[in-house]
């Protein structure tokens, strides 16, 4: 049993069930023994790779998308440009990189900042960028960022953000909670609490019993924080992460260790909690802010925005295992069968302003 399982078992003894969103936290955030307070889970060596360590393309064409949003919005000076939920500032390191070839007069004028909670990833970050010419300045919230146009950015950001679970128990619906059995071992159970119906997705009302619907009131505080800053200061957002563009039904929480899936109670503190991020609810809070949000597939956006161009460019002085890489991060970052259907794209610009792949709304 992990440390953090042990006080997990504690703390529901002492006052009970907890529901999934408390859980979340404690296993990924807890100060001593949460998993991104205690280890860097990115790469081959740990327990799943990002879209920026698969190819250094993914990082340019962010970068390019990023630029071409600065110049659509007439061209603010100062900006600040920020990637939330860095990781281990790979992405950040490649746009910077881009940007410093498309715009060296807006690389060097523009304030670059990191948003990261981990003390540990801060100074994986750190290292990460030692090598640039950009001064960097890391924050814990995007209240903190400096006031003005904000360009931001974020990979795997939301599917990280704890989610709660409503179980279909009779007529309603009942919060899944985590408890612990006869043995003292973590289980679901359900719940007293209720869900407001108009919180139910479409269709809700034929769901069988034991059916699960997920709500996230914590991505939905998140999403208003930034979009609060884009409508207040102008700006746009880019945000890349697996989910579904429609809300549905099901259950999507998943530990991933070791580049594969376990249960979610074995591990506290030692698999990465994730869950499939409802993109329309994301962009429902955006348009509530009076801004546009634009949704699209990680493929359709990477390919619209040169990936096979550039994937091209790099290739063509490579020899053939480097062109045999290219192009199996190509299906990688892009394909039906790997990221490019599964991983989804929200665009985040004022209203009415058009930069491609996403076309005005006007």
């Amino acid at each position: 049993m992990t440390r953090l399982k042990t006080r997990i078992a504690e703390l529901i003894g002492a006052v009970g069930p907890i529901p999934i969103s408390e859980y979340m936290a404690l296993c990924l955030f807890d100060p001593q023994d949460g998993y991104y307070t205690t280890r860097e889970p990115f790469g081959a060596a740990g327990d799943f790779v990002t879209a920026p360590e698969i190819s250094q393309m993914f990082g340019e064409l962010v970068a390019i998308w990023l630029y071409q949003a600065w110049l659509a919005i007439d061209r603010p000076t100062p900006v600040a440009i920020a990637e939330i939920g860095p990781g281990r500032g790979t992405l950040m390191r490649d746009m910077l990189r881009t940007l410093s070839r498309l715009d060296p007069t807006l690389a060097a004028s523009a304030s670059f900042a990191l948003i990261e909670t981990s003390l540990r990833l801060t100074e994986v970050q750190k290292r990460t960028l030692a090598g640039t010419s950009a001064t960097i300045a890391w924050h814990e919230a995007v209240d903190t960022l400096p006031r003005g146009p904000l360009l931001i950015v974020g990979n795997e950001l939301f599917d990280a953000v704890p989610i709660r679970q409503f179980v279909r128990a009779g007529a309603g619906w009942r919060e899944r909670m985590i408890g612990l059995d006869d043995a003292n071992r973590l289980r679901f159970f359900v719940g007293a609490g209720s869900l407001d119906p108009m919180l139910l997705p479409e269709g809700a009302e034929n769901a069988p019993q034991g059916a699960i619907v997920e709500v996230a009131p914590a991505r939905a505080a998140l999403m208003a924080a930034i979009a609060g800053r884009l409508a207040g200061f102008g700006g746009a957002g880019l945000f890349l992460d697996y989910g579904h563009l429609q809300p549905g039904i099901g259950d999507t929480l998943q530990a991933l260790r070791k580049h594969g899936h376990e249960d979610v109670l074995a591990n506290p503190g030692q698999a990465d909690l994730t869950a499939h991020v409802d993109f329309a609810a994301l962009a429902a809070t955006v348009r509530a802010h009076s801004l546009d949000a634009h949704l699209s597939t990680q493929g359709e956006f990477l390919l619209k925005m040169g990936l096979l161009e550039r994937a091209g460019r790099l290739g063509a002085n490579a020899d053939e295992a480097a062109r045999e890489k290219i192009a199996a991060d190509v299906e990688r970052l892009a394909g039906p069968l790997a990221m490019g259907e599964l991983f989804k794209v929200l665009a985040v610009l004022p209203a009415g302003i058009a930069v491609p792949p996403f076309p005005s709304t006007d």
